[in-house]
């Protein structure tokens, strides 16, 4: 079966949708995570939704509800333990990794279920996992329009919000809410890895070519829906695991960015004709 009707095969229909959603929302959230420097956030909520969803698959929840509940959690304590930058990330990296870890090798096909979630599960996507994409787009839509505007005063004017007493902790608990579910429900479907390149690398090209907020959010989306369709057509046509080919695609994208990048400098800084 050639890759075109591989893709009209509803088999592969639903992974394919549940992939577009969370290739659009998750390098939006990057390009927030990379405003407040904490880009980190996305490899550490990752760990913990991948832990978690570890602990509701041996109660009999699936995957994507148990990781929402611990990356939830996460963001909760995060948000109202006041702690920013990437150093509460990083602990989330340790905690999320030991505990992975040791739920693997203590529970019956623990193992097996770890190396799918580090590896992603987006070809096992269903109806369930396509619902929760989608809620995660529209939640993501209505939030970032209301609460965006803060984030960014709050970046670049950080003493603005104390000045004149505004509610700044209820917009920061709410991004953080929002990065943990959208981290969770990624996790569940492409993957650790996967879901932290779709945070991190789209974001990082955008920073480096946009002109203006407005494009790096447009060119985030856009590296993210291409690379994630792809990686989507590679793996399908190779018979490879999803997660692996998308984090190469990414990675080759950014390459080419930063290649392009050198020669436009040369060519613009060559050598000029002396006048004198």
């Amino acid at each position: 079966m050639s890759v075109p009707d591989l893709l009209l095969d509803p088999l592969f229909r639903l992974p394919l949708m549940t992939g577009t959603v969370i290739a659009l929302v998750l390098p939006l959230i990057g390009a927030l995570l990379m405003l407040r420097d904490e880009w980190l956030a996305a490899l550490g909520l990752a760990h913990l939704a991948a832990a978690s969803a570890l602990v509701g698959l041996a109660v009999g929840l699936p995957a994507v509800l148990g990781g929402m509940l611990g990356a939830l959690a996460a963001g909760v304590v995060k948000s109202l333990s006041r702690a920013s930058g990437n150093l509460a990330y990083g602990f989330m990296i340790l905690l999320g990794w030991s505990a992975l870890v040791l739920i693997a090798a203590n529970t019956t096909l623990g193992a097996a279920l770890g190396h799918a979630l580090i590896d992603g599960q987006l070809y096992f996507s269903g109806a369930l996992e396509l619902t929760a994409a989608l809620l995660l787009g529209a939640l993501t839509a209505l939030t970032l329009i209301r609460i965006m505007p803060h984030l960014m005063r709050a970046r670049f004017f950080p003493t603005y919000e104390q000045a004149n007493r505004l509610p700044a902790r209820r917009w920061h608990l709410t991004f953080d809410l929002l990065v943990a579910l959208g981290l969770a429900i990624a996790t569940a479907t492409v993957g650790l890895m996967g879901a932290f390149s779709l945070v991190l690398v789209p974001a990082w090209i955008a920073f480096h070519i946009a002109s203006s907020w407005t494009w790096t959010l447009v060119i985030s989306a856009l590296v993210g829906i291409l690379s994630m369709m792809l990686a989507y057509l590679a793996a399908l046509a190779w018979d490879q695991p999803f997660g692996p080919i998308l984090v190469g695609v990414l990675l080759s994208t950014a390459a080419m960015v930063v290649l392009a990048r050198q020669l436009r400098m040369r060519f613009a800084g060559g050598p000029r004709r002396r006048l004198d």
